[in-house]
């Protein structure tokens, strides 16, 4: 009976302090931090891996950006939640990084497998069938084959989103079973490593791996799931089930991402060279964008067809880039009271400044973004098959190594800020920039840049900038020349036939005096070196059907921050919309 013990044993047992619970020890926390900061990394990187892929490949960078962190972060509330079925916490970790480092190393290569033989399924069943080439069997089932086909990132992402989910519920759940006690902050820490893993991985998405091979990037991106997978199973080998089998599946998986991250990137750029026509010889992913040079050969003497597609959309042709350079530099040129001082925006081909070296100017300056994209013309690399490098020296004469040119690699809108404050002025300007198809290269179409480029420009010069294709985006091309105009100039547009890319129209300005048609209009022989330009052609060039500006009051003006001519380019140049202008 408790009244018959002694006093002071029943005092000493009621004042036992208890046992101590078990705490998760600090290396196994720096662990599990440590590999949900690495994992966090890895998520953001895939989303911008597959975003950065769709966009390259087929075009559309800026929808597949916004939908695929969109589609991924929805999967990854998903992926939280189905969490809560899995039982054995440290077994469904170790099975997840297996299963994510294999989708992630699988995902690009893949969906390039599929896009490149979905194109060329018509070229195949037409050859087998013995069918003449313009009955190409693209419709029904095989064009919804190719349009679904196009969807497989944005597949991979709610895969891949799915299981990144999974990682912080599991993480949490480990953490908190080597603990007896309840742990406080347990979710506040675990989130707080993988806001700062995202950080870090976003950091090396910029500072590295924009500039290597996707594919490459893919593998290695991978290999950090698999890492982690591996180190989780040594230090909680116990606690996990069926862990040889976990073990010898990562093993494999090592194994299989080690030949992806070697032969990956040349098997992905197979894959992705079946969407082009013609045979593509030498490809580049720069940090900014993703070059492809194809070649066409031809019979009866005539040298090899040359093309450039930047990011799957052509940038110029061999066969006639001479028409769109020739009417880009030589109407600006002759409009502009003098030639010694040029500015070329854009253009890092070096093809318009082939045309501007005629008028013999004293000095040129080029701005371009991309560095690599310069390398290539100016200094074509060993890796570059001899004679497209040749090709390309030949098309451009060499002009990126003449010594009155001088290089800028800069983004044009702070470029030309340097240019302003250091005083300079040119007596012509010539924007040779891609279509606004991305916010980003809308600004550089807005009023505020064209003012800009009012203070650079001598008063008696005169400025042209490339405006789209008024027949395919007539709203887009009277943009540009409104905007123009609301930046000082004096504005006139002119337009020509361009084989490879249709109807293309630029857009001139002049700062006082006659506005540039006039100007030309006096011009009666070309005061250069031309063999396909005339007077004639610049003349005819100004002229537009009837009814063509009918509507010019109710297109807007592109003002910075309104991203109006990007909605106007993009709606459009879309493939649902028929377009009958002219």
């Amino acid at each position: 009976m408790l009244d018959a013990l002694p006093a002071s044993t029943t005092q000493g047992d009621s004042q036992q302090s208890p046992l101590p619970s078990r705490q998760v020890s600090w290396f196994d926390d720096a662990l599990l931090l440590g590999i949900m900061a690495s994992l966090a990394g890895c998520g953001l990187i895939y989303e911008y891996l597959l975003s950065h892929y769709a966009g390259r490949i087929l075009g559309a960078l800026e929808a597949a950006i916004y939908t695929m962190i969109g589609l991924m972060i929805v999967s990854m509330g998903v992926g939280a939640f189905a969490a809560r079925k899995i039982k054995c916490a440290f077994t469904g970790f170790a099975m997840l990084e297996l299963t994510v480092a294999l989708c992630g190393s699988f995902a690009i290569i893949v969906t390039a497998a599929v896009i490149g033989f979905g194109q060329q399924l018509p070229l195949a069943i037409a050859n087998t069938l013995g069918l003449p080439p313009d009955h190409l069997p693209n419709g029904g089932f095989i064009a919804s084959l190719q349009t679904l086909s196009e969807y497989l990132p944005y597949v991979w992402g709610v895969l891949l989103g799915l299981m990144i989910g999974m990682e912080i519920p599991l993480i949490a759940r480990v953490r908190q079973s080597l603990s007896e006690a309840h742990l406080l902050h347990n979710a506040g820490t675990i989130y707080g490593a993988d806001y700062i893993g995202a950080g870090i991985g976003a950091a090396i998405w910029v500072g590295f791996m924009l500039a290597i091979d996707i594919q490459l990037a893919a593998a290695l991106t991978a290999s950090v799931n698999l890492l982690a997978g591996l180190v989780f199973i040594w230090r909680f080998w116990s606690k996990i089930n069926h862990v040889k089998l976990l073990l010898i599946g990562h093993i494999i998986a090592s194994v299989v991402i080690g030949v992806l991250a070697v032969k990956g990137p040349s098997w992905e750029q197979h894959f992705n060279n079946l969407l082009y026509k013609d045979h593509v010889v030498y490809a580049k992913a720069t940090r900014f964008q993703q070059l492809n040079f194809t070649e066409r050969l031809r019979g009866g003497g005539l040298p090899p067809v040359y093309n450039l597609y930047i990011n799957g959309r052509l940038q110029f042709s061999s066969n006639d880039e001479h028409i769109y350079h020739s009417f880009l530099v030589h109407p600006t040129l002759a409009a502009s009271a003098r030639h010694d001082n040029v500015l070329i925006i854009g253009g890092g081909d070096g093809l318009g400044l082939k045309q501007v070296l005629k008028w013999q100017p004293k000095t040129v300056t080029l701005m371009d973004l991309d560095q690599d994209l310069l390398a290539l013309f100016k200094s074509p690399p060993a890796d570059m098959p001899q004679r497209l490098s040749d090709a390309l020296l030949a098309l451009n004469g060499d002009a990126l190594n003449d010594p009155r040119l001088t290089l800028m690699v800069d983004d044009a809108f702070n470029g030309v800020d340097k240019l302003i404050k250091t005083g300079q002025m040119f007596d012509a300007i010539i924007v040779d920039l891609p279509d606004p198809s991305h916010p980003d290269l809308n600004k550089l179409y807005s009023d505020l840049f064209y003012r800009k480029l009012n203070e650079l420009l001598s008063a008696d010069g005169v400025i042209t900038v490339q405006s789209t294709s008024p027949y395919h985006a007539k709203k887009a091309f009277i943009s540009v020349g409104k905007t123009l105009a609301a930046a000082g100039f004096n504005v006139k547009q002119y337009h020509h036939n361009v084989p490879s890319f249709g109807e293309w129209g630029w857009s001139i300005g002049s700062k006082m005096g006659k506005n540039p048609q006039q100007r030309l209009a006096a011009i009666d022989q070309m005061p250069v070196p031309e063999d396909w330009l005339t007077p004639g052609l610049i003349h005819a060039s100004f002229e537009f059907p009837k009814n063509f500006y009918t509507d010019i009051d109710k297109i807007k003006v592109n003002e910075i921050g309104s991203l109006q001519l990007y909605y106007y380019h993009l709606a459009a140049w879309s493939e649902n919309e028929v377009i009958n202008l002219f």
